[in-house]
């Protein structure tokens, strides 16, 4: 199995950087951090027209992590610059499938 070591990610902004959503990428996953930022400005370009302001961002993938991450926390600042990261939320799901099953007949 390959690993991920960079996501390219990419918003999509009015004139006014006011309004902004993300856009997709035909490949955002990489195996380097240098394979993701070669492939950023032929990926920028290929959505210029989607929107006035395009902006995008190679995202550092911590092995360890690479199945945890669940959500892209991500701000554009006034001055057009992207603040993003890969995050992992608190949410935390257990279960025991050792559990024995209740014997309701002899449940007192």
């Amino acid at each position: 199995m390959e690993h991920i070591a960079a996501l390219l990610f990419v918003v999509g902004c009015s004139s006014t950087m006011t309004d902004c959503r993300e856009l997709e990428v035909p490949v955002s996953v990489f195996e380097t951090a240098q394979a993701c930022v070669a492939e950023r400005p032929f990926a920028l370009g290929d959505l210029r027209g989607r929107a006035p302001r395009i902006i995008g961002k190679c995202l550092a993938v911590d092995p360890a992590l690479e199945d945890d991450y669940d959500h892209i926390a991500w701000n554009v600042r006034p001055d057009g610059t992207l603040v993003a990261s890969l995050e992992v939320s608190g949410m935390l799901v257990a279960s025991n499938s050792a559990r024995p099953e209740k014997d309701y007949l002899k449940q007192q």
